[in-house]
């Protein structure tokens, strides 16, 4: 089971790789609460959809449900909002190095509260892993990318994604005993996204410029670039997070989870031609090692 969990946790890099790369254009388009608002309300959804289909509300403890409400506007609305307004100003791989620090947020939270102790190789692993994202995320980027252009303030984009990190992982660790207790990750998933959803939908009624859309008829061909990421990450990442924390040590499951700034250096180098540094493949061959201590462990 851990070994499926661990491959659950990459997977999910994998799928937020991809969305924060897909997701940088709509961002810019749309705004962060209205990209937020479009993808929650079509992930949670399709998210409803599975879980009636597989009657995976049986599955809910709705003891928990304190958690559930915390989670959707901490873990879904608050680090969502905060990372598509650190993605704006910064772009994919700055946005990944910030949020990264999810992970040593995630463990000290496991132990202070789950009581969860991270000791010998998944420590020296987890360390390794860690610190090789950085290096590809400092080191992976090309200067004449658009993507990497900062706009306004560094000072604010560095805040914003240290809110999107800590919400992310207090989001994770709080849902943690309900799924211990026997809920699917995917009802739970289900619940803390519709919860989202609801969220941002009654907050769009109020009539404030945060929160007034930037584009106020999207194209369809805008519409289908903002959803598919929001499916990639809402539905298929988190689902495969909450699988891998359900099963490991949260700290070790969000270090796997968050290996997307490694995953994302051929990505790059496809799209925009330009070989990453060498520094940043050998932070990829660290977090590689690093991943593998974790799982021989």
């Amino acid at each position: 089971m851990p070994i499926i969990a661990a491959a659950a946790a990459l997977g999910a890099s994998f799928c937020w790789a991809a969305g924060a790369l897909l997701a940088h254009r709509p961002a810019t388009l749309l705004g962060s609460f209205g990209l937020a608002r479009m993808q929650l309300v079509w992930a949670s959804a399709i998210l409803v959809i599975i879980v009636t289909l597989q009657n995976g509300w049986q599955s809910v403890v709705w003891s928990q449900w304190p958690a559930f409400v915390i989670t959707s506007f901490v873990g879904v609305v608050g680090a969502n909002l905060a990372m598509f307004a650190c993605l704006r100003r910064g772009g994919p791989r700055r946005a990944q190095l910030i949020v990264s620090m999810n992970a040593p947020i995630a463990a000290v939270l496991g132990y202070v509260f789950l009581g969860e102790i991270i000791t010998g190789q998944k420590l020296y692993g987890g360390a390794m892993a860690l610190a090789g994202m950085i290096l590809a995320i400092l080191f992976g980027g090309n200067s004449s990318d658009k993507m990497e252009d900062i706009h306004g303030s560094t000072a604010l984009m560095i805040a914003l994604g240290l809110c999107a990190a800590a919400g992310n992982a207090i989001g994770l660790v709080i849902l943690k005993p309900a799924m211990l207790a026997g809920t699917d990750p995917i009802a739970v998933n289900a619940l803390r996204t519709a919860g989202g959803a609801l969220i941002v939908a009654t907050l769009a009624l109020i009539p404030m410029r945060a929160f007034a859309p930037v584009i106020l008829k999207p194209g369809t061909g805008l519409r289908l670039r903002a959803i598919a990421p929001g499916i990639l990450g809402y539905v298929i990442a988190v689902s495969l997070q909450l699988y891998a924390v359900r099963w490991l040590d949260t700290g070790i499951a969000v270090v796997l989870g968050s290996a997307a700034p490694v995953i994302m250096l051929p990505m790059i180098w496809m799209i925009t031609g330009k070989r990453p540094r060498a520094l940043a493949w050998f932070g990829a061959f660290l977090a590689l090692a690093g991943t593998s201590l974790i799982l021989t462990h």
